[in-house]
């Protein structure tokens, strides 16, 4: 005699493994923009970064 299909495990097992790609995809994106970054922890060839040097009115 077969087994019923338990459908709540096998949800949770896709949104297990969609959740740890999620993470995994965050993960990559995060380095991408540490790696992207100067020492002062700005991003290099930002548009604007010298906006800091004029006063505001």
């Amino acid at each position: 005699m077969a087994f019923k299909p338990n459908y709540n495990q096998q949800r949770a097992e896709r949104d297990r493994l969609k959740n740890a790609k999620k993470e995994e995809k965050l993960k990559r994106k995060q380095e991408a923009l540490a790696e992207r970054r100067g020492a002062d922890g700005e991003l290099l060839g930002e548009p604007g970064s010298d906006e800091q040097a004029e006063p505001s009115a």
